[in-house]
């Protein structure tokens, strides 16, 4: 019924990711509101840590139905050139729509941003919600060094150690989450890091399976391919009443983290 296995912590499958956000296209922004409100934030950090920017040429990594992207071409109007990558496909169509008139800007990559040639460089690589899928932190960071501009800028957001708490507590799996100052350090190698903050949301559901539903329809459902047996689901259901029920139902933790930098 739900994707999980017991293993702690887990190296991303790339085919499952592409296929959990895949299903989940149809009701993704329904069920990613804090993904939006991750996006408005990091656009918002990059407004206060580099004010006057005004990029014409943009790169962002995992658009997915286009979130961050709408965002993005609404705050920087100048923007002449928009490449777009994520592992799925088809949501160039789905962003193409969400943008309307923008859309003759964009240029799509389908794939895998950390095997995929660049073809340019660029004035800002953003990224929102997405960066914690890769297998390789540093060497990523070094090939977006490497297709800057010196005076263009990094933003980006991701989770951190804290996010999904409940769903690790309880059923032992999990990504290889980096905290603050781990980042700060990935990051520091080739950047001057300019803001760099956390947080944690606290998202309230009326019962355990709506969890697992809100998981399954943004996606994040995608760190494993064996199915719960009926019993697991309900002893899932039981422990998550008994250990994480408050006043205002069952809480779900997510812990997003942003930094924005620039080339050394």
């Amino acid at each position: 019924m739900y994707d999980v296995t017991r293993s702690l912590p887990m190296i991303p499958d790339k085919h499952l990711i592409r296929l959990r956000f895949e299903q989940a296209a149809a009701t993704y922004e329904q069920q990613a509101t804090v993904q939006s409100r991750v996006a408005v934030r990091l656009l918002r950090l990059l407004d206060e840590a580099a004010p006057g920017l005004q990029p014409t040429d943009v790169l962002e990594i995992g658009c997915c139905t286009g979130l961050l992207t709408e965002k993005t071409l609404t705050r920087f109007p100048g923007i002449d050139h928009f490449t777009l990558c994520d592992l799925v496909a088809s949501f160039e169509q789905r962003v193409c729509r969400r943008i309307g008139a923008h859309a003759d800007k964009i240029t799509f990559l389908a794939g895998d941003i950390e095997a995929l040639p660049l073809p340019e460089r660029y004035d800002l690589v953003i990224s929102s919600s997405t960066l914690h899928w890769v297998h390789d932190l540093p060497a990523l960071c070094a090939k977006f060094h490497q297709h800057l501009y010196p005076d263009g800028l990094l933003a980006f957001s991701l989770y951190g150690k804290d996010n999904l708490f409940e769903i690790k507590e309880i059923a032992g799996v999990g990504l290889r989450y980096r905290t603050l100052e781990q980042l700060r350090t990935v990051v520091a190698e080739r950047f001057e890091i300019l803001a760099a903050e956390e947080a944690r949301e606290i998202l309230w559901y009326p019962d355990p399976i709506a969890v697992l539903q809100h998981l399954r329809a943004t996606g994040v459902n995608s760190i494993g391919q064996r199915a719960w047996t009926r019993r697991e689901v309900n002893a899932f259901v039981a422990q998550y009443r008994e250990r994480f029920t408050e006043a205002q139902g069952v809480r779900l933790t997510y812990h997003p983290i942003f930094i924005v930098a620039r080339p050394r």
